[in-house]
């Protein structure tokens, strides 16, 4: 019976070809949309673990429990050297050393008076070293106004409306005034090598970026980092993986009664990032149920139609005896095998698309170049696809048509023969 059904769809091309089509076309579009929604959320993850939480953070214990007070006096002491057993213990991590800050910018005038000052938050990054990714990972290179990134020792980076409102240009010196790592007062000269954008306003109004070597330096904390963070190599969080790398670590590493030993904070861990994660998963799971709610719909309509066109032949067919129940059933298979062969093309289109926008990427940079969002948005936007999106497709493809045919073959069981007779004879 099964070759037969379908036999009759191959050979009855306005059977099969305009509702296979169908199917796929709706497939491909579900398939597509829940793997750009998930690399969006995704990528809006993945900023803020980059610019400030990392996929793992380290930190001494009282450093974490004051952390929104930037503590440096409560930093991890030995850096270098963690860094160097963090890099032979976890080698699968990209491990990079920060030190957040804050302080006085002050800009001298030619005889070395104060012209303007400025409160300033200050991120130290390695930006030296020739196996560092912290460049490209905080996107400074495609973020800088005007000037160059640090290439020596002693300069550093202005937000570009900061130094505006200092009436700062590269080339120019500045003075960080602050707090030393044991409480002393901290003056340290920079040469202002660029300025970048950073796309929000908390940052843009007084940032300064600058070598970790240099920061080490000017506050006193020679070999000292006030965290270290981790950095999946895939480039995605993974909240299972990173529970995993914590339970290791801190096993390893940490001691209960110590708040100087170090302890290590996932990025869900971490203030506000758990209810975010929570509610990204849920907004790309909502979008894309409603997306797929307003296909199955369209599908289900197709599939409705298409028994409605076919009272006609479901007419003769009962007219020469066809039992009720088989001419349903026989609909059913039909359905079946159209939203088998929808969603299996549909599924190799949409994921096709997806692999391409999540391989090459679309780049909106053009369009992000100079309006203040270079740094806290992404140039490229790009897909995910996950193990889901091989099987979703299935849902708007074959349930939703299955059901529509379901439907409209129940109009089976309500003819009657004086009806039938009056069909034929039209």
């Amino acid at each position: 019976m099964i070759g037969f059904l379908f036999k009759g769809l191959i050979r009855d091309k306005s059977r099969s070809r305009l509702p296979i089509i169908v199917v796929a076309i709706g497939v491909m579009l579900s398939v597509f949309m829940h793997a750009y929604i998930t690399g969006l959320m995704v990528d809006m993850i993945e900023l803020t673990a980059r610019f400030s939480s990392g996929h793992l953070k380290i930190m001494t214990r009282a450093y974490a429990d004051n952390a929104d007070q930037i503590p440096n006096d409560l930093a991890i002491l030995d850096a270098d050297g963690l860094m160097q057993r963090l890099k032979k213990d976890f080698p699968e991590i990209d491990w990079a050393a920060r030190i957040r800050f804050g302080g006085l910018v002050d800009v001298p005038d030619s005889a070395g008076e104060t012209r303007a000052q400025g409160p300033a938050m200050g991120l130290g990054l390695d930006l030296l070293s020739k196996d560092t990714h912290e460049t490209d990972r905080l996107n400074l290179r495609k973020s800088l106004v005007r000037g160059r990134l640090p290439g020596s020792r002693g300069e550093a980076l202005l937000s570009e409306n900061f130094s505006r409102k200092l009436k700062v240009n590269p080339g120019d010196q500045v003075t960080l005034i602050g707090s030393t790592m044991n409480g002393g007062m901290a003056i340290y000269n920079f040469t202002v090598s660029g300025t970048v954008r950073f796309g929000t306003t908390a940052l843009d109004r007084g940032t300064l970026i600058a070598d970790i070597g240099d920061v080490q330096h000017a506050l006193d904390m020679p070999a000292a980092a006030g965290e270290i963070d981790g950095y999946f190599t895939e480039g995605f969080y993974d909240d299972d993986e990173a529970t995993a790398y914590l339970g290791r670590f801190n096993d390893r590493y940490s001691a209960g009664g110590d708040e100087f030993s170090p302890v290590m904070l996932r990025l869900s861990d971490q203030e506000g990032m758990k209810m975010y994660i929570f509610l990204a998963e849920r907004m790309g799971g909502i979008v894309t149920l409603v997306f797929m709610i307003a296909m199955s719909l369209v599908l289900w309509n197709a599939g409705l139609l298409g028994g409605l066109r076919r009272y006609g032949e479901i007419g003769v067919r009962l007219a020469i005896g066809e039992e009720k129940g088989h001419i349903y059933r026989t609909m059913i298979y039909e359905s079946v095998m159209i939203g088998m062969a929808g969603t299996v093309v549909g599924t190799i289109i949409g994921l096709s698309f997806a692999w391409l926008l999540q391989t090459y990427g679309l780049d909106i940079g053009a369009f992000t170049k100079g309006s203040s969002a270079a740094v806290m948005m992404p140039d490229v936007i790009r897909a995910r696809i996950t193990l889901a999106d091989y099987y979703i497709g299935f849902i708007p493809g074959v349930i939703s048509t299955v059901i529509g045919t379901a439907l409209s073959g129940i109009g089976i069981y309500r003819r009657n023969t004086a009806q039938l007779f009056k069909e034929l004879e039209t």
